[in-house]
């Protein structure tokens, strides 16, 4: 089943309203530095949680990176401070995890042990992000959404996932509201069942409304695969839709990659 158009949307027209914002040199993004454990092995993360004006509770956006990090020399990227901030102005908190600085890598974008690694060990980011929000009283536990770029988006769908590798147990009262994901590595079915997730080949579900992002020209993450993996999870009944642009997806994309 697609997720609701409304929805699609409305993050269709936030991402809209980047176009420009996301080229200027400086984003005026105020921060606090934040640190909670990673379900996986409690390593130390480190984070960026950033809130709209008012006292709260707020609905609230965890932010995944690519393979390039959250970070360069300048702090955080303007790719997700822009997109920080217009969740902010639009009513949400944002809380931005930095998965490779927090594990002193660089970048984790070429095929050996670090990027495996990071495969392995951000979905379970993703929880303990969660938990930590939902520990937070300016934050609504039942309204915290997940949003990741790249590998970002690939952690995204191990995180969501029917019977999860990184979902506790118990499970939590509320878990994520909502996902979407812009070019998401790992789309397809192959990397989605056995033994990288509990699920067999053809068999990938999720109870969580999700968006998928793609460039039709997109020469780096293909969008063909992933749209056959969608278009095949929809048809078994899950809430996922995939939703393809053109320049939006082009502006965006370097920036997220670098």
């Amino acid at each position: 089943m697609p997720i609701k158009k409304s929805l699609a949307n409305w993050f269709l027209s936030l991402a809209y309203s980047l176009l420009f914002c996301v080229q200027t040199l400086h984003i005026a993004f105020a921060s606090e530095v934040v640190s909670f454990p990673s379900l996986y092995d409690n390593t130390h993360l480190t984070a960026y949680l950033s809130q709209p004006v008012g006292s709260g509770p707020f609905p609230t956006v965890v932010l995944l990176h690519g393979c390039g990090g959250s970070n360069n020399i300048n702090g955080i990227k303007s790719i997700y401070a822009s997109w920080a901030k217009l969740l902010n102005d639009n009513g949400m908190a944002t809380l931005i995890v930095d998965s490779a600085g927090s594990r002193n890598l660089g970048a984790t974008c070429v095929k050996g042990k670090n990027r495996i690694r990071m495969y392995r060990e951000r979905p379970f980011d993703a929880y303990g992000a969660l938990g930590y929000l939902q520990s937070l009283d300016i934050i609504q536990p039942d309204k915290v959404g997940l949003l990741g770029w790249s590998q970002g988006g690939g952690v995204t769908l191990l995180s969501i996932v029917t019977e999860s590798f990184a979902r506790p147990v118990p499970a939590p009262d509320h878990d994520f509201a909502v996902a979407a994901v812009f070019y998401p590595a790992l789309c397809n079915d192959r990397m989605q069942s056995r033994p990288f997730t509990k699920r067999d080949p053809h068999s990938w579900s999720t109870k969580i409304p999700l968006l998928v992002l793609f460039g039709a020209a997109d020469n780096w993450t293909r969008p063909e695969p992933c749209q056959a993996f969608i278009e095949e999870v929809q048809e078994r009944g899950s809430p996922v839709s995939i939703v393809f642009i053109q320049t939006l997806i082009t502006v965006l994309m370097g920036q997220a990659r670098s």
